[in-house]
C-alpha cells in the first residue's frame, strides 16, 4: 500500500498518467510561485543553516513517502532557499536568468529524455540539433562544410577545441596519429598560447590532454586586459628556438572577469604566420553578436578555427546549454568510432545521423531544443534588446563609479562585467560582500586585480535599470562604512 495514493510511473497514453502528469506538474508550478514571495536573490542562509535545515536521518527510507509529502518538503527546506537567478538583486557570476520560453522547452525535452548520441534515440531531436547548428555556423560566419555540436558548456567546449587542435597539428605537421598511435614522442614539447586572464579550463583540458599545465603559456595583456599580440609572438618565437613546439592560441572572447575581448584580427594574422590553431572561447562573448549596437566589438571571429558558444550565459538559457563549432566540419572525426549497437555505418549512408560521432559525450540531452525556442520566440531583435541593455547598464554602471570618489574601477568593460571596489581595505570590501549576501539578499561578485580584492557586477539581466544600480552603489557605500566601524 502507497503512503497516499497510487504512485505511477509514467506518462504514457492512458488517461489516468496523463492527469496524474498535469496534477503533479500544477502542484509543483504553484509551489514555486508560492515561494517568490519578496524580490531578493537569496535568503541569506550560511552553509551551517542549510546544512541543519535539510538533514535528514536517510534520504532512502523504507517506504516511500510519496509526492505530496515530498513535495511538501521541497516547499519548507529547498524552494525558499534558492538562489534567484532573475532576481535583480543578483549580479554576481555568468550565470543568467532564464527566459520564461525556455523553461517550458525543459519541461517538454524532460518529459520526452530524448538522447542525442543516436538518431533512433532522438529522431526529430537530431535533425533539430542539425538545424539549429547549420544556424549557428551561419551566425558566425563560418562557411559551407563547418559544423558543429552541442556540450554541457564552455569547458567542455575548450576541451573539444584543443583535442582537435592538437590531433590537427599533430597530423598534418609533425605526420603522427594521435588517434591511433597515442601522443607522439614530442608531446612534452607541445605549447598552447592564451591570455594570463583566461579561463582556468586550458589548464585542466591540457591535463586531461596529457600535456600538462607546464603546456599552457600565459601571454601579457594590455591596460584592458586584452591579450598583447606582440608578445605572443615574441613567446612563440622563444619558444621555437628553445625547441618547444607551439601548435594552438587561444583568444578569449569576453574574459571571465572583466569581459575584456583579445583581438582576433591581430591573433589570426600570428596563427596563419606560424601554422597554429586558432581556437575562439567566445562562451561569454558569443552572446554579442547578436547585438545590433556592439556586435563589431567581437572582431572577424570567422578567422578562428573554432569557436566555443554558450547559451546559459548572454543568451539566458537554463543551464547546461553550450555548443562548438569548427571552420572545418572534417576536423570532427577525431571523435568518431563506430560501435554495431549505436552509431552502424549503414544507417549513416542511408541518412540517420548519429551525433555521437561528433561529440566526446555519449549521452546528450536535447539542449538545441531551448536554442531552437528562445530565437523562435526572441527573434534577433528581442535578443538584441536584451543584449544592448545589459552593455548599457554596463557603461552606465562603470561611469557612476569611475566620478564617484568612494570607489576605484578597473577597467573600462567591452562587455557587461564591471570591476570595482571601495577606496578602502581587501578586508572591508569582503565583508561588504558578505553583508549583502547573509543581510541584504544581494549576491555579488568579488574577484583579484592588481593584487587587490575587487568587488564584480555581472550584468545579465535586461530588467535591471539605472536606478536600481545606483541604490546597489549607495548600499554598497553605506555597508563599507558599517563594516569598518566593526
Amino acid at each position: 500500500m502507497k503512503p497516499d495514493t497510487e504512485l505511477l510511473y509514467f506518462l504514457n497514453n492512458e488517461e489516468r498518467t496523463k492527469e496524474a502528469y498535469r496534477k503533479m506538474v500544477t502542484e509543483t508550478v504553484q509551489a514555486i510561485l508560492d515561494s517568490l514571495s519578496d524580490d531578493k536573490a537569496y535568503a541569506g542562509q550560511s552553509p551551517q543553516g542549510l546544512q541543519d535545515i535539510i538533514g535528514r536521518p536517510t534520504l532512502l527510507p523504507e517506504r516511500g513517502l510519496g509526492f505530496p509529502k515530498v513535495l511538501e518538503e521541497v516547499r519548507r527546506t529547498i524552494l525558499p532557499n534558492f538562489l534567484r537567478t532573475s532576481s535583480t538583486d543578483y549580479l554576481a557570476h555568468l550565470h543568467s536568468p532564464a527566459l520564461l520560453e525556455s523553461i517550458c522547452s525543459e519541461l517538454i525535452l524532460s518529459t520526452f529524455n530524448q538522447s542525442m548520441d543516436s538518431w533512433d534515440q532522438g529522431p526529430i531531436a537530431t535533425e533539430i540539433e542539425l538545424q539549429v547548428t547549420k544556424e549557428l555556423c551561419k551566425l558566425y560566419g563560418y562557411p559551407e562544410g563547418s559544423d558543429g555540436i552541442f556540450t554541457s558548456g564552455g569547458s567542455q567546449s575548450n576541451l573539444s577545441a584543443l583535442m582537435l587542435a592538437r590531433d590537427w597539428f599533430c597530423t598534418t605537421l609533425l605526420n603522427h596519429d594521435v588517434k591511433k598511435l597515442g601522443l607522439p614522442p614530442s608531446y612534452a614539447k607541445l605549447r598552447l598560447y592564451t591570455s594570463e586572464v583566461s579561463h582556468f579550463s586550458m589548464e585542466k583540458s591540457a591535463h586531461l590532454l596529457g600535456l600538462g599545465y607546464d603546456a599552457v603559456r600565459k601571454v601579457p595583456v594590455d591596460k584592458l586586459c586584452r591579450m598583447d599580440s606582440r608578445a605572443l609572438e615574441s613567446l612563440i618565437l622563444s619558444d621555437k628556438e628553445a625547441g618547444l613546439i607551439p601548435f594552438c592560441v587561444v583568444a578569449t572572447l569576453g574574459t571571465t572577469d572583466y569581459g575584456s575581448i583579445d583581438s582576433v584580427d591581430e591573433l589570426g594574422a600570428i596563427t596563419r604566420r606560424h601554422n597554429l590553431w586558432l581556437h575562439a572561447d567566445a562562451a561569454y562573448g558569443s552572446g554579442v553578436k547578436l547585438s545590433d549596437q556592439y556586435a563589431h566589438r567581437l572582431g572577424p571571429i570567422e578567422v578562428c578555427d573554432s569557436i566555443t558558444v554558450d547559451f546559459h550565459k548572454m543568451f539566458l538559457l537554463p543551464i547546461s546549454c553550450g555548443a562548438f563549432l569548427v571552420k572545418d566540419g572534417k576536423s570532427l572525426e577525431a571523435f568518431s568510432l563506430h560501435a554495431d549497437y549505436l552509431n552502424r555505418e549503414e544507417d549513416e549512408e542511408d541518412g540517420y545521423s548519429n551525433l555521437v560521432g561528433k561529440s566526446m559525450q555519449t549521452t546528450r540531452r536535447f539542449d538545441a531544443l531551448k536554442v531552437w525556442m528562445a530565437f523562435l520566440t526572441r527573434g534577433k531583435d528581442g535578443y538584441s534588446n536584451i543584449i544592448d541593455t545589459c552593455i548599457g547598464n554596463a557603461a552606465y554602471l562603470y561611469e557612476r563609479v569611475s566620478e564617484n570618489p568612494v570607489f576605484e574601477v578597473a577597467i573600462r568593460p567591452e562587455i557587461s562585467s564591471v570591476v570595482f571596489r571601495l577606496r578602502k581595505s581587501d578586508g572591508t570590501n569582503k565583508k561588504v560582500r558578505r553583508l549583502l549576501l547573509h543581510t541584504h539578499g544581494v549576491v555579488i561578485g568579488q574577484t583579484v586585480y592588481a593584487n587587490r580584492t575587487f568587488l564584480k557586477f555581472t550584468l545579465l539581466n535586461p530588467l535591471l535599470d539605472h536606478e536600481k544600480l545606483d541604490e546597489l552603489l549607495l548600499l554598497i557605500e553605506q555597508l563599507g562604512k558599517e563594516a569598518e566601524k566593526e
